[in-house]
């Protein structure tokens, strides 16, 4: 007859350090359970903290996959500046494709919209801080020339990630670099400067 298995002990951590362990716990269990999986008991025992300190710091399993997810995706989503904004927003709506196209990022994109909080709570600062990220791309055309004067930022955003989200949520059709290229060249043959 077999013993059971040890139940290994949380670690005592604290601060900076739990929440590093918590939330690279919560990213992988994401990438391998998906979704459904990637319980607050789950993240716990992965990151070998007690449940009751996720809960004490998150307050909801949403609140925690949400941190983890913006984290890890903000490091993988820099804004580029090559000097050219056609450049610029394919580097960084190739990035976002291809992370909207894993577990993570489609977990993301999912609780962005199922979330239980009111749409003020949605538009709040999550995605008006990543809106205005990417707004600076357009910004830095408009002030190069590249672009007329009277562009609209927002929407030239909104006009290249709009589809790619129908994409995820919706069609369940292919990303691709082309796709993001065609998406690109028609937002921004729109806010190009007309020749009289």
């Amino acid at each position: 007859m077999s013993s059971p298995e040890p139940v290994a002990q949380p670690l005592r951590r604290r601060g900076e350090r739990m929440r590093l362990a918590v939330l690279a716990a919560a990213v992988d269990l994401l990438s391998s359970q998906g979704l459904a999986g990637t319980t607050v008991g789950a993240v716990a025992r992965a990151a070998g903290v007690h449940e009751t300190s996720v809960y004490r710091r998150w307050g909801t399993r949403e609140n925690l996959i949400m941190d983890a997810l913006t984290t890890e995706l903000d490091s993988a989503l820099p804004v580029p500046d090559t000097g050219r904004v056609q450049e610029d927003l394919l580097t960084f709506f190739s990035a976002l494709a291809l992370l909207l196209g894993t577990p993570q990022g489609w977990a993301l994109l999912r609780l962005s919209v199922e979330h239980d909080t009111t749409l003020e709570d949605r538009r709040g600062p999550y995605w008006s801080e990543r809106l205005d990220r990417a707004v600076l791309m357009v910004r830095r055309g408009v002030e190069r020339g590249e672009l007329a004067a009277d562009t609209d930022p927002g929407l030239v955003i909104e006009a290249v990630s709009g589809p790619l989200f129908v994409r995820v949520l919706l069609s369940g059709a292919p990303l691709d670099d082309t796709l993001v290229r065609r998406l690109v060249e028609l937002a921004l043959d729109g806010a190009r400067p007309r020749t009289e």
